[in-house]
């Protein structure tokens, strides 16, 4: 059996890129990315944008990557992450749909609670991840990786026409909002100053649709992808440059890219579909079909000023403290199994 194991080299933080991750061509063009609506945003203030799942994104800004990863984890930062894919499912078996699809007990989520959960196949292999909230309107709200949109929105319409067929309730509809993640230990404390609900009642993984500096119609959910407190803000289109710009206002708020967010969430212990976690990994191990193991995320953490990594190895070696040899560019390292996360998470919950 395969383990899921964290790695730590001392190798400083020289020389050791980011993960490449391939971007997903749109369908009937080969040329042309998707654009989020803060595209013109992202460039008039210095943004360098890259092909990342069939979309321009920034992979940063003017800052360099390793002052943008810790700023977030000192102060704040604004990610675009408008290529997730959002989602609606309503009618009155909404619920009965997303649990034929994903692991995990929606029926037992509160109004507003959401939870993670997995898109699996028949054989337990992994979809994809996504988020799942059982929203006080009457819908389930749904997102999910940019990389699995076109399999995951099949899955889910393929679904919802069998479950119509046979007589249920059920529909689905794809949102066109922006979605910006606020993230940092004074998130919080920013986004307060631009609502009327007091934040200190959204515990993680809860959320309310709420006017955010004005602009109306936003969910703010209590989530995000750098193991720091934060919030997602499904935000209308129309309103996404506003609410950034306003965001912006205060100073200890900053732009972050793709680059911090990777390094953010590989310190924070968080897989990455595709690279960590694919149709060949179970909820519960890793496929077999490696020989002695393999590395899947990689990069210097600017927290510990050491090289960490994810990956796959043989259960006999996953006892943290257990020394490996990784390969690195056909060079062998040592390396110290560890526990994840390798920096403390600072989730918000209710004292």
């Amino acid at each position: 059996m395969q383990r899921a194991v964290s790695m730590v080299a001392h190798l400083g933080l020289r020389g050791q890129p980011l993960p490449s991750v391939s971007g997903r061509l749109l369908s009937g063009s080969q040329d042309v990315l998707r654009r989020t609506p803060l595209y013109d945003f992202h460039l008039a203030h210095g943004g360098k944008m890259v092909a990342f799942a069939g979309w321009s994104l920034p992979v940063q800004y003017r800052d360099s990557h390793i002052d943008s990863h810790l700023h977030t984890r000192q102060l704040c930062s604004l990610f675009d992450v408008s290529h997730m894919l959002q989602t609606k499912i309503y009618g009155r078996d909404r619920v009965k749909l997303m649990e034929s699809l994903v692991v995990g007990d929606i029926a037992e989520l509160r109004p507003n609670q959401g939870t993670l959960s997995l898109f699996t196949n028949e054989a337990g292999g992994i979809l994809d991840d996504l988020i799942v909230t059982n929203t006080s309107e009457g819908h389930l709200y749904v997102v999910s990786n940019a990389s699995c949109w076109d399999k995951d929105l099949v899955l889910m319409q393929d679904k919802v026409r069998e479950l119509q067929n046979m007589g249920s309730d059920v529909g689905l509809e794809v949102m066109d909002n922006a979605l910006l993640a606020l993230q940092g230990p004074t998130a919080a404390q920013v986004l307060q100053a631009g609502v009327t609900d007091d934040l200190r009642k959204l515990p993680f993984m809860t959320s309310a649709v709420m006017e955010v500096f004005g602009v109306s119609s936003c969910r703010v959910t209590r989530c995000g992808y750098t193991g720091e407190d934060g919030v997602e803000i499904s935000v209308p289109a129309a309103g996404a440059v506003r609410l950034a710009t306003a965001l912006l206002e205060n100073s200890e708020v900053k732009l972050a890219g793709l680059a911090a967010r990777d390094s953010l969430r590989l310190e924070a212990g968080l897989c990455l579909y595709g690279n960590d976690i694919d149709e060949h990994t179970t909820p519960v191990e890793g496929s077999l079909s490696w020989t002695l193991g393999t590395v899947t995320s990689g990069c210097p953490s600017p927290c510990l000023k050491k090289n960490v990594a994810m990956g796959y190895v043989p259960s006999e070696y996953s006892r943290p403290g257990t020394q490996l040899l990784v390969e690195v560019r056909r060079k062998q390292q040592m390396a110290v199994v560890s526990k994840m996360p390798f920096v403390p998470t600072n989730y918000y919950t209710l004292k």
